[in-house]
Parts: structure tokens; C-alpha cells; sequence
């Protein structure tokens, strides 16, 4: 088998999908051309395996049947089977391309395929909160608080973007500001340790939430993140508020450590699906504050827009762009595309 040419491109009909540590979603692409036909939603934990997900999910509705497939996930692409860092799934693209006909398949990081989203979300599918005007060329970078806590670039060079993917959510995270020393003192440490995930993630929520409880001495009432995060919005629990004012502060604090780590003049996005349902409470929180406290670098930082991603399903916008014309993008297919 000859390996394909990095900007080689897919054959259509092409499905692209993005799984993640809850729900996998999909679409498929009859042509370049043709505007993305999508399906509903799946949550991974309902079925055995990405094939089977496929077949019951998209195959049983449409009668086009995709001749390749660029599938994201959550997690490190490394080898011919690839786990999924919040999931049961394997995925394995040559039993894919075997059971589902496919000629060509390629898997990528989620958040990647993220950043692939940056440059083509209209302002429709975003919500400002400060910071000054984008560079159009200027690195960006996205962060999602989710299942997990996805993290990537997204860096114009020789006429072309590439997606930088990482795993950045699992940094170490200390307390800054007084207030917060108290809570770390009982937070529960994640595989030995306190990392941004720990804390950011949905598990993340509720871990912040038992430690907000402990340091005033209250007894926890809630044991999942939309719980915590309708009580705040609600204004009937004042744990749960304190814990989504921390929570709002510490996400603005890794986001701005981001814009930092990449220079992003063109911006920082916050995707994932905590934080649209807390933008009443995010837009006016000191996320904004902790973003910019940055000495010695506040000047920039300050001048660093930040949004929230409010589209729905912004990776498969991502994945689509790429099948559609992927000499676009310089992303790496090293080891994440297999052929017949």
C-alpha cells in the first residue's frame, strides 16, 4: 500500500464525525459542494462500538453510503487502535473501513478538529466576551470544558493553517487569589494531583463544588454539574453560586494562560458544553479579570478577544472543511490515515 499524499483528497461520499467522551455526532458529505447532512446526536455509552453507533445512527437513514470517513476523537491518535481518554471505545480504522465498506479513513484529535472550526465560525455562532479586535492571521486557540477539558492551536503559516492538538487540559493548576487556598486545601486530587481538567471538566464542577462545601462547612446537595450549574443560575443555593463565580474565575485563568502559551492575537474560543449554558453568569464574572492577570504580559492579553462558542456541533463544521478541501490545512496524517 503506497501512503497518500498529505493533501490528497478524500473520496466522496465522505462521513465525518466527532466522538466524544459522552455523545458522538455525525454527518456525511454527498460532494465537496453540498451543505452537511446531519444526524442526531448519540450518546457513545449506548452502543458497543463506533460501527455499530454508525450503522443503527446513519446507515439505517440515508441510503448514500460515504466511501471515506475523517473521524475525530477524544484523545491521542497513536497506533491502529485508539482509545478514547473519557469513553469505553476503541476505534480501530481498519475494522472500520472492513465492516462499513470504507476505502479511506482519518482520525484525528477532537479539539483539533476544533481548531479546524476557528476560522470559519460567523459571528452567529459566537459570543464576545472582551478583549480588543483578532489578528485575521494571529494564532488562536480553543479550550473546551466538556466530559474532559480538550485544548488546541491553530497557526497560520505558509499560506495555510495547521491545527496544533495537545493534551493542555491536563496541566497542573494551583490557587492564586486568597480565597482559593482554603478550598484546595480539600479538594480531591485527581491521579495524585490537581490539574485544569480536575476542576474545569464536568466531573471538574462537582469536584470544585464538594470543596466549596467543605471550606464553608456545608454539606454537599448536588452530585452532577448541571445540577450545580441550574441552582446558580436559579440564585436558590449559594454553594452552588460561589462554585460557578470560582469556576467562571479559574477557566478565565487557564484561557488567558493559552493566549499566553501561543501568542493567540487572533483570539482564544471556549468551546465544550459547559460554558454556553453559563454564559449569563460568565459574561459578567471575573473571567475576564483572571484572563488578564498576567504580569508581566497583561497589556497583550488584555488586548485578546475571547469567545464562547454557542454554534452546535462546530467540530463536524471543522471536519467538513477539512474533507472538503484539506490542501488547507496542514494537518499531519503520519500515522492517522489508512487507505486500501
Amino acid at each position: 500500500m503506497v501512503p497518500p499524499a498529505p493533501f490528497a483528497p478524500m473520496s466522496f461520499p465522505a462521513l465525518v464525525g466527532d466522538i466524544g467522551g459522552t455523545n458522538a455526532r455525525f454527518a456525511l458529505l454527498s460532494d465537496a459542494h453540498a451543505e452537511a447532512k446531519l444526524f442526531d446526536p448519540v450518546r457513545t455509552g449506548d452502543y458497543p462500538d463506533i460501527e455499530t453507533a454508525i450503522e443503527e445512527s446513519v446507515f439505517a437513514l440515508t441510503s448514500v453510503m460515504p466511501r471515506s470517513a475523517v473521524i475525530a476523537v477524544a484523545g491521542p491518535v497513536q497506533g491502529d487502535e485508539i482509545d478514547l481518554t473519557n469513553a469505553e471505545w476503541v476505534i480501530r480504522p481498519r475494522q472500520m473501513m472492513q465492516r462499513l465498506g470504507l476505502d479511506d479513513v482519518v482520525v484525528i484529535n477532537d479539539f483539533e478538529a476544533l481548531a479546524l472550526s476557528l476560522t470559519s465560525l460567523g459571528d452567529d455562532l459566537l459570543q464576545k466576551i472582551g478583549g480588543g479586535a483578532a489578528d485575521d492571521h494571529g494564532p488562536k486557540v480553543v479550550i473546551g470544558p466538556g466530559t474532559g477539558l480538550g485544548v488546541a492551536g491553530m497557526i497560520h503559516a505558509s499560506g495555510i493553517w495547521v491545527p496544533i492538538p495537545g493534551e493542555g487540559g491536563h496541566v497542573s493548576f494551583g490557587p492564586v487569589e486568597p480565597d482559593e487556598f482554603a478550598i484546595w486545601d480539600v479538594l480531591e486530587p485527581e491521579h495524585g494531583r490537581i490539574s485544569a481538567e480536575a476542576l474545569l471538566c464536568g466531573r471538574g464542577m462537582v469536584r470544585l463544588y464538594r470543596g466549596v462545601a467543605r471550606s464553608q462547612g456545608a454539606e454537599p446537595r448536588f452530585t452532577k454539574p448541571e445540577e450545580i450549574s441550574d441552582a446558580a443560575l436559579a440564585g436558590n443555593d449559594p454553594v452552588s453560586r460561589r462554585t460557578v463565580d470560582l469556576y467562571c474565575r479559574l477557566l478565565g485563568r487557564a484561557a488567558g494562560d493559552l493566549a499566553l502559551t501561543f501568542m493567540a492575537s487572533g483570539g482564544v474560543y471556549i468551546g465544550g458544553g459547559i460554558a454556553p449554558r453559563l454564559l449569563p453568569i460568565l459574561a459578567a464574572s471575573e473571567f475576564r479579570t483572571a484572563f488578564e492577570a498576567k504580569a508581566p504580559h497583561e497589556d497583550f492579553v488584555r488586548s485578546v478577544p475571547s469567545w464562547v462558542i454557542t454554534g452546535e456541533r462546530p467540530a463536524l463544521t471543522g471536519l467538513a472543511a477539512y474533507a472538503r478541501a484539506p490542501a488547507l490545512f496542514g494537518v499531519s496524517l503520519d500515522g492517522r490515515r489508512w487507505t486500501n
